[in-house]
Order: C-alpha cells, then sequence, then structure tokens
C-alpha cells in the first residue's frame, strides 16, 4: 500500500534497521512503561540523525526528520514524542555550534560524540514555561572553582530514564567578570545529585520516559558548559526561533504519526466504503503536506518570526484536522475493534496530545493577533 510508503522509505533509508524491529513488536509493547523502543532507537543510530554527516551523523534535514518522525509514530507514539525531545535537543546544539564563529571548537566534538556513541540527550530546557524562550534557564547555577553547580526540577522530561545527557539552559558569570551569559550546561546522566522519580501516571505515552528530573547540587566541569558570550535577550532571538520551529514540525509529524497508524486501519480493511477511506486519506495527506512546507523552510534556511508564525498555524491547523480524522477512523472500524483491543483507543487517545504542548493556541491567541497586525510575534 502506497499509505505511508514515502515516510517509511526516508525511515528506512536513514535508519534501516528501526523500522523492522519496531513492525516485530506488537504496540502496547512498545507503549508500555519500559518500551523496548529507546532501545532500537539508539541501536539504529537514531541520536545522530539530525548530525551533519561530516560530524558522523546521518546528516537529516527537517523534511526527512519529519518524514522519520511520522513513521515512526505509526509504529509507537510514545517513541516519536519522546525522540522529538532528543531531536530538540540536538537542533539546538547544533545551532549552538554555528553561533558566533562556535563552530570549530569544543561545541562540535560533544555533537559528535553523541552521534557516534548513540547517546541519548534529554531535554531540560525552558521551552514549556510560559513567556520563556528555549534558553531561558528554569534551573539555577552557582560558579565554582571547579564548575558550575545546578540545582533544580524538569518535569515532566521525556527520555528520562534512558539519557545519558540532560541538557539544560543556565545563566553563568562571564569568563572576563563583566556581567552574566547564557550557557548550556550538559549534565550526565550519572552525575552525583541527578535523580530520576515518577511523574506519568497515564497510560497513554507512556512509553516515553517522561518523568520527573531533580537537579540537587550537581556539579557540571568547565568543558561540559557551552558559553555563548550572550546576555539573555540578546542575539539568541534567531537560535531560540529556529529551536520553535523544529519543535513545532517535528512534534506535528509525531502525533500525525499515531493518526496515521489508525487511518492505515481503515484503508486495509476492503469493507468500509471506498468514499471514506479516500476522504481520511486525503485529509491526513492534506495535513502532512502542510507540515511538510514548514520543513521546507527550515531546510531553505528561512527561520525567521513569519516562519515560526507558519509553524504554528500549521500545527493548530493539523490539531483541528486531528480532531476530525480520529473520531472518525475509530467510528470506521467499528465497536468490535474498540472492545477487543486496546490500540484503536490508545491511538485514538494519543493523537490528542498535540494540543497539549506549547506554546498553547490560547495562550498564542493575542500574540498572533498581534503579529497580525504588524507587530513582533511574542511567545506566550
Amino acid at each position: 500500500m502506497r499509505f505511508l510508503e514515502r515516510e517509511r522509505t526516508v525511515l528506512a533509508k536513514l535508519l534501516p534497521d528501526l523500522d523492522p524491529a519496531l513492525r516485530d513488536l506488537p504496540l502496547m509493547e512498545l507503549e508500555r512503561p519500559g518500551s523496548p523502543g529507546i532501545r532500537h532507537f539508539r541501536d539504529s543510530g537514531g541520536p545522530g540523525l539530525l548530525v551533519p554527516e561530516s560530524h558522523r551523523g546521518r546528516g537529516a534535514g527537517a523534511l526527512d526528520a519529519l518524514r522519520v518522525q511520522r513513521a515512526i509514530g505509526s509504529r509507537s507514539p510514545s517513541l516519536a514524542v519522546a525522540t522529538t525531545m532528543h531531536h530538540f535537543s540536538m537542533a539546538t546544539l547544533v545551532g549552538l555550534g554555528g553561533l558566533g564563529g562556535l563552530g570549530d571548537g569544543l561545541e562540535w566534538m560533544l555533537i559528535e560524540g553523541v552521534a557516534s556513541s548513540n547517546r541519548i540527550v534529554a531535554s531540560g530546557f525552558a521551552e514549556g514555561r510560559s513567556g520563556a524562550g528555549i534558553l531561558d534557564p528554569s534551573m539555577t547555577a552557582t560558579a565554582t572553582a571547579d564548575g558550575i553547580r545546578i540545582n533544580g526540577v524538569k518535569r515532566p522530561c521525556s527520555l528520562a530514564h534512558s539519557m545519558d545527557v540532560l541538557t539544560a539552559g543556565v545563566v553563568v558569570p562571564r569568563e572576563d567578570g563583566k556581567g552574566d551569559e547564557l550557557a548550556v550546561a550538559l549534565v550526565p546522566a550519572d552525575s552525583e545529585g541527578l535523580s530520576v522519580s515518577g511523574f506519568w501516571s497515564s497510560t497513554f505515552l507512556a512509553g516515553a520516559e517522561s518523568e520527573q528530573v531533580t537537579l540537587t547540587d550537581v556539579l557540571v566541569p568547565p568543558e561540559l558548559v557551552l558559553r555563548t558570550a550572550t546576555a539573555s535577550g540578546e542575539r539568541l532571538d534567531e537560535l531560540q526561533t529556529a529551536g520553535l520551529i523544529w519543535f513545532q514540525a517535528l512534534m506535528t509529524g509525531s502525533y500525525l504519526g499515531a493518526a496515521s497508524a489508525l487511518v492505515e486501519r481503515v484503508l486495509l480493511n476492503d469493507r468500509i466504503p471506498e468514499h471514506e477511506r479516500v476522504r481520511l486519506y486525503t485529509e491526513t495527506e492534506a495535513a502532512m503536506a502542510t507540515a511538510e512546507g514548514v520543513a521546507r523552510r527550515i531546510d531553505a534556511g528561512d527561520l525567521d518570526e513569519s516562519a515560526l508564525a507558519q509553524a504554528l498555524c500549521v500545527r493548530y491547523g493539523v490539531q483541528d484536522a486531528l480532531a476530525r480524522i480520529v473520531p472518525r477512523a475509530v467510528e470506521l472500524l467499528g465497536g468490535l475493534n474498540f472492545m477487543t483491543s486496546d490500540e484503536v483507543g490508545h491511538l485514538a487517545a494519543c493523537a490528542n496530545g498535540l494540543s497539549l504542548h506549547p506554546p498553547s493556541r490560547s495562550r498564542m491567541t493575542a500574540p498572533l493577533s498581534a503579529y497580525l497586525a504588524d507587530g513582533p510575534l511574542a511567545i506566550a
């Protein structure tokens, strides 16, 4: 069948071992706590998906990454959502590597290390806080002679049990003593003072390992602190905007994958009328096409305010499309499918999760209205 053929072809090209491994496991096995999905992602080279080939990564652009996330989401929504957070961290680190002449230093060595060793990076950035940019600090940092000591909590933090490294935005004193600067701390998961505790109680997306990560006086050595030489509110606007665009695009693709798993079940059922199958197919593909438009802008380097506005509009538009597609797919699959297996209900619930990610539509109503009236686009 041609549905999802393009996405699974891209996944097979970039991470050839992943789809067969996921396909051979029952959906609910992949969706439970302790899911093997993240291990298969690691073993297939997934951590280096967005890292340039010149730095031992897979060199995927945004369009290919979007298609990969949809393909993964059609096999395991939990894995797609969790790995989006890894890719969000990596896109930010790659962006930092090219910021202000940093591209030839330690930053790229660390990025290359993630790709070559298949390390999982969890996001401790503040992407979920109202009014915060992706690098605005969500944790406090104190400078010491041996590095910096960090305190704070991130919840939920996807990949909490599988992560090798946690990334966190912090404010630290400048090395020249002239004020403070933003930095990204790479905190090894086995650091003394870092702990993981339960947070996620829902059975939906339980395989994403979205738990609470607490840092209590954690020492991070200087070589794991990526300084930006930038005060909060200065030159990082472009990087923050780019990170938010990446986040919206890849998370949209992940949830489209969850919905596509339901649509695929409908398309494979010959007893469902043709016009119903084609209707679901066209609406799902139309939603994906809008997300691909955002990905193409990323690949073209068009990461300005208008691209962020488009990314948000696409994300909210896809939410509306999923609100039509998912219930219709469940209805067409019928009560017997719903009653005899957890899969249909689980996929339906997971596909609704896109609306829960920041920034919410309600918070962005006023900023988007101001943007339409030629004002700046402020993230609420």
